[in-house]
This record gives C-alpha cells, structure tokens and sequence, in this order.
C-alpha cells in the first residue's frame, strides 16, 4: 500500500503538469495571435510561473521528473524535426551538414573560449570548457521555431540536421577537455576522435535499425495489423533507439533523429500509408510534441537562476554577444560558404548566421559539469544560461520577420 507522502507527492505532480500544460496553451494562443513562435512565449511564462515569480511552478533540475522530461521530449522533438527531413534535399547540402556540425562546432566553441578569457578573465581552462558547451546548436529549440514558420525548405533542413548532430560532438570536446584538465593535462586527439566516430557512428547505426523497423512495421503491407497501432509504435521506437545508443555510450540523440528521418522518408524506402493513417499519425506527432515542448520551456524558464545570471554582469553579456554575432557568422561563412554542391545564397548564408537558438543540450552539459565541481562550472552554468534566455527570446521572435526580408519564406 502506498504511503500517504507518496500519495500526495503524485497529487502535487498531478497538478503542476496540469498548471504547465494549461499554461502551454495560453502561450500558443497568443504566440499565434502575435505571429511568432511560442518557445519564447513558453520560456517567458516559465520564467514568471517558477519560484523567482508568481511560484505556481517548482520541479528541483535535478529530480527524476525533470530529467525524463527533459531527456524524453528533447528525443521526442527530434524525432519529429527527422520527420521532416527529405532525403533528396539531404543529398544535396550534406557537405556543409558534416563540415559545420564538426569542424564548426571547434570554430565557435575556440572563439567563445577566447571572448570568455579575455573579457571575463577566466582562466583558459575554463574557458574553453565554457566554448565547448555553447558551441552546439539545440535541436529542442529549433525543431519547433521550423515546424511554425515555413522556411525554405534546404535552409530550414541544413540548420535543423546540423542541431541534431552536432550535440555529439560538442559534448565529446567538452568532456574531453575535462579529463585533460582534471587529469594532468593530457589530451590525445586519436582518442577523442575515435570517441566521436563511435558517439556517431554507432548513433547513425541504430538509428537506422530501429527506423528501418519502425518503417517496415507501419508500411508493409504484410504488417496492415499494426497500423492501428502506428503512434504506440512510434513512441516504443524512440524510446528504445534512444536507450539502445545510450546504453552503448553513442548519440541517442542522433539515433533519434534518423528515426525520425526513416518515418519521414516511408515513399523513398519502399513503403507507404493511407493517406488516413500518414494524417493521423502527423497529428498525433504534433500533439506529443507540442507537449513535449511546453513540458520543456515552461521548467526551463522556471528554474532560471537570476541571481546566478546578474553575478557576472557586462562581461558575461559581452561574450554571448561575441558567440552570436561573431562566432557564428565565421563558422558559417567558413564552413558553409565555399560548399559548391549546395551553392548557398547570400541571403541563406546570412539566415544561417543569425539562427542558432541555445537551449535544452548546452544547459544539459553545463549541468553535468556543475554536478562533477569541474573548474569554473558555476561561471560556466551563468553564461551558458544568459545564452539560452538571449539566444531563444531574441533570435527566435525574430526569425519569421529576417526569413521575410530576406525572401526565405516557403509561400507553398
């Protein structure tokens, strides 16, 4: 029998998912009566509803509840960003994909670690520990500023793809510069390279396997039993790939995201659904999402540290600032720009330079070395949030209106 503590512990998760979700709603309400996207909106009532504000919302960051929904609904969401993803589009821009969620990822992260040097004075170690958690880009912020505003459909691919693939490489650097720094010093690029190639490798691979299977289980016409039991099997086929390329220390965010990519392709793999069904499971997609995304941004906001955030002041802003304006821009002017295959505009390469929204995997990093007192963590976690409260509420109401003016939005 459950003890009475339990009992009202489960009442009280009971009622804050039910204050978040209804929270969810209003912001969706009026992000779509303002036209942007509601991430920002989600992020803002979180930050008000949390205990700093009105208190209606307090989940502790490291509690068993907040990490499922952080580690389930960041998959869930890049599932659902694969699932948009065309593979004939893929083949076209996969250049710049690879370049710039690899090579770009060591561009941004060694200017930030610059910036935060010499304007805060951190010591290099720390400094570069700071570079290699802002470096990647968060999937779980960019996959649903996509899903609301239709952008050319290559750009919005590319920037998508690179979110999801370069997390694994970002946290490789980063714990890789942590057993050199806590370690004497020592770094062997052959091993953190052959960390890399397996995290995503062995991602790709299992990916693969679990969406080859969740593909042929919903589009094979010997399978027709299962199709009414599509959206179970889409959920059972996340969770799992996730778990499988974890278990095995690779990306379970990048075995995912091919999920998602498989499920999104079923015509190019031989397969299809009834257009009844391909309707019912987009909806239901769009729904766990959407769920996943307030579940998300409303915690995110309600356990920002503002006193955490202000105890580094000027400086602190100025190296944020440094990672968006200039940091980014010359990993994509270097790493996209002279891609022949994919010949990018300028008008697509300057979108690319202002979109690189900061959220749910670099706040993860930035945890995971708060929690191992690795050196200057708490610096560390206050910039890494300034970043994800800039980076979301700026860069993400504005990218509807830089899509416009620069003649980026897919009118089909």
């Amino acid at each position: 029998m459950e003890s009475p503590s339990t009992i009202e512990l489960a009442k009280a998760t009971l009622l804050m998912v039910s204050v978040v979700m209804s929270l969810g709603v209003v912001a969706a309400l009026l992000a779509d009566r303002i036209r942007i996207p509601d991430v920002p909106i989600l992020l803002m009532i979180g930050m008000a509803a949390g205990p700093a504000g009105l208190g209606w919302v307090d989940v502790p960051v490291g509690s068993t509840l907040n990490q499922l929904i952080l580690i389930f609904g960041a998959a869930y969401i890049l599932f659902d960003g694969g699932a948009t993803l065309r593979l004939a589009v893929l083949r076209q821009t996969w250049i710049t994909i690879t370049v710039i969620s690899t090579a770009g990822v060591l561009i941004t992260g060694g200017i930030t670690a610059a910036a935060a040097h010499w304007l805060m004075g951190l010591p290099w170690p720390a400094a570069l520990l700071l570079g290699a958690v802002l470096a990647s880009t968060d999937p779980a912020t960019l996959v649903p500023v996509f899903r609301q505003i239709a952008i050319r459909e290559r750009v919005a691919q590319t920037v998508m793809s690179e979110s999801a693939f370069n997390d694994a490489m970002a946290a490789i650097i980063t714990f890789s510069l942590l057993a050199a720094i806590t370690g004497g010093g020592h770094f062997s690029l052959g091993v953190a390279l052959g960390d890399l190639a397996w995290e995503a490798g062995i991602g790709l691979l299992i990916g693969a396997l679990f969406g080859y299977g969740l593909a042929w289980s919903i589009g094979h016409p010997r399978q027709a039993w299962l199709v009414e039991h599509a959206s179970v099997l889409t959920l059972i086929a996340v969770s799992a790939a996730y778990l499988a390329a974890d278990r095995l220390h690779a990306s379970g965010f990048m075995a995912v995201f091919v999920v998602g990519i498989f499920h999104g392709n079923l015509d190019a793999l031989g397969f299809a659904q009834e257009p009844k069904t391909a309707h019912e499971s987009e909806h239901y997609i769009l729904t766990t999402a959407f769920i996943m995304r307030v579940m998300i941004f409303i915690l995110l906001g309600a356990q920002v540290d503002f006193a955490l955030i202000f105890d580094q002041g000027l400086p602190a802003l100025g190296v944020v600032l440094t990672f968006m304006l200039i940091a980014r821009p010359i990993t994509v002017l270097l790493c996209a720009g002279p891609d022949r295959r994919a010949a990018w505009s300028r008008n697509e390469l300057l979108f690319m330079c202002w979109t690189r929204e900061t959220g749910v995997i670099p706040g993860a990093l930035a945890g995971m070395l708060l929690a191992m007192n690795a050196p200057g963590a708490k610096v560390i976690a206050s910039v890494t949030l300034l970043a994800i409260l800039i980076t979301i509420l700026v860069q993400a109401t504005t990218t509807r209106w830089l899509a416009q003016k620069l003649d980026l939005l897919d009118c089909r």
